[in-house]
């Protein structure tokens, strides 16, 4: 692993903080499935979230490019989206459930 890779693995770390038993968990939700940006079917988030699980089960040594340009979409989103955070209570929003979807969830 190179260093910009371990940079990537690093802030994916920092940005995904749900285990893969509580991601996929969440994916089965219908809280889940109700937020995001898709064409009919499953929405980016979701799908990006079955693939955050595989990542987290995978040994660093295991991962691909392919694995590491996910991991950086995973951290640039999770920065954008904390940036845009609502006032008040968001504990029941699609803010958070959007987040979630990607790994991430604001109030743990």
């Amino acid at each position: 692993m190179n260093e910009d890779d371990e940079e990537t693995r690093d802030g994916f770390d920092e940005a995904v903080n749900m285990t893969p038993k509580e991601l996929e968990e969440w994916l089965e939700t219908e809280e889940s499935k109700s937020v995001g940006q898709s064409e009919g079917g499953e929405s980016t988030g979701h799908r990006s979230g079955r693939r955050i699980v595989e990542l987290l089960r995978t040994r660093k040594g295991d991962l691909t490019d392919d694995d590491f340009d996910h991991m950086r979409k995973v951290n640039g989103y999770v920065k954008r989206h904390l940036a845009q955070r609502p006032d008040g209570d968001v504990t029941d929003t699609r803010w958070r459930y959007s987040l979630m979807n990607w790994g991430h969830d604001p109030l743990k």
